[in-house]
């Protein structure tokens, strides 16, 4: 009898052992058995499918921060070639007055082709001076006539200059090995300008430096002396409008709503407008604002006192909306124990409620904040495509944002607005990412947890 029990003891445990439930003897699984094995498999699947779409969205995601900084990189870098130029004053003042009028309008070109033809001699035809001088960025004129009208004493004298290179000369250096002349083309760079850069490059009057013009000018026909100046300033100011429209009066009508108003139909429809704001489509705000701000006030066109007006209507419900969801975080006990204490209710709202809100009201202020400066299609409905040189200096101002500027350089058909574009990106970028960042700071330094 003890031998059969042990037997029917061994069985068990190989059961046991086998379905790993120490309460199922029976042979085969039971439905329930076979309902949780399914559920687990599904649920894996589930798993799955979300780390995989996770994946592929990081890849996409690497991928395309990958093609801007790919393209974008080289632009924070410029090309210049040393030249010896003789400030003749034959050129630019031959009568010898001096005046304005005069050092304004010489011959400024005149001395960089005299100081090409001295480097390269062999250049005589007019098909090979006009690639001789096609080395040199048009921006290297008004560099020396700025020179000369800040300083007429270098009028008679001569100077080594380091003068900004064209923009096809620019990307050729940057991204092209000089070891090879394969794929001149590609840069608009044919044989005797290789050649000539080759002995730029070996008599030590070529180089690489920071390109500062790109963060100190404004827009300009010419890649390699288009900037963000100009956009950021404009950014700034639409900005700063946006933030003293938006948010008192957002942050007001959240208080009123969420502490004083009676809950009746009328409320309840400004709550569900205010709702249905925040998923409006952009561009409306821009025929908002074109048809009011302009058409009908007369505000000047393409400046950021419109912008700005704009956008705050753009993100006015955002910062209801956030500004509710934190007063609503507050505990209820605090504003019973105010009122016990004998505050009155704008001193409760104001004093307490409001105090204990405030970092996440100024969480979704923030991200409202970011959310403005990348927006674009609003902003060209009331003209901010112009193409501005200058940095504005008023709120009436043109101007334009940075988001339109990269808008404006991604149609020129330039091959260096390429990079411009996509080095603009990268700065629209770092600058979106320390808002969000600013915005989690303030969160976690400032939240209180009940």
């Amino acid at each position: 009898m003890f031998s059969f029990a042990g037997r029917r003891a061994k069985i068990a445990i190989r059961r046991m052992q086998k379905n790993k439930n120490p309460f199922i003897f029976s042979r085969g699984k039971t439905p329930a058995q076979k309902w949780m094995v399914r559920r687990k498999k599904r649920e894996k699947w589930f798993r799955r499918c979300g780390l995989a779409s996770i994946l592929i969205s990081l890849m996409f995601l690497g991928g395309l921060i990958l093609s801007v900084i790919g393209n974008g990189y080289t632009a924070f870098t410029r090309v210049q070639i040393l030249l010896p130029v003789e400030f003749s004053a034959d050129i630019i003042d031959p009568e010898g007055t001096r005046t304005v009028a005069a050092l304004s309008g010489a011959d400024y070109r005149k001395l960089i082709r005299n100081s090409l033809a001295k480097l390269f001699p062999e250049a005589e035809t007019r098909r090979e001076q006009m690639d001789l001088h096609a080395l040199i960025s048009k921006g290297a004129y008004y560099k020396i006539r700025r020179m000369v009208m800040e300083d007429p004493s270098l009028i008679g004298q001569s100077h080594d200059l380091w003068l900004p290179a064209a923009s096809n000369v620019d990307l050729f250096i940057k991204r092209h090995s000089m070891s090879s002349d394969a794929g001149l083309g590609n840069y608009k760079i044919n044989a005797m300008q290789y050649a000539w850069l080759k002995q730029l490059i070996e008599g030590k009057r070529l180089r690489k430096v920071f390109n500062t013009t790109f963060f100190t000018s404004g827009d300009s026909q010419e890649p390699e002396q288009a900037g963000i100046l100009s956009s950021i300033t404009g950014s700034l100011l639409t900005i700063l409008v946006c933030i003293f429209c938006a948010f008192p009066m957002g942050v007001a009508t959240a208080l009123y709503l969420e502490e004083f108003a009676r809950e009746n139909w009328f409320t309840d429809l400004i709550e569900i407008n205010i709702n249905n704001l925040a998923a409006v489509p952009s561009i409306i705000y821009g025929l908002l604002g074109l048809s009011v701000y302009i058409n009908i006030m007369g505000m000047p066109r393409s400046s950021a006192l419109v912008g700005g007006l704009v956008l705050a209507l753009l993100v006015l419900p955002v910062i209801v909306i956030a500004t509710r969801n934190a007063l609503r975080a507050v505990p209820p006990s605090i504003r019973y124990a105010a009122l016990a204490m004998g505050a009155t209710p704008v001193q409760v709202a104001v004093h307490h409620t409001f105090i204990y809100a405030l970092p996440g009201i100024m969480t979704g202020f923030i991200l409202s904040i970011a959310r403005a400066l990348g927006e674009t299609s609003p902003l060209l409905m009331i003209g901010m495509v112009a193409f501005v040189t200058d940095v504005p200096r008023s709120l009436v101002d043109p101007s334009t944002t940075l988001p339109v500027q990269i808008y404006l350089w991604t149609n020129n058909p330039e091959t260096g607005f390429v990079e411009n574009t996509a080095a603009a990106i990268m700065v629209l970028l770092v600058v979106l990412v320390c808002i969000n960042v600013l915005a989690g700071w303030v969160r976690r330094r400032f939240e209180i947890k009940w």
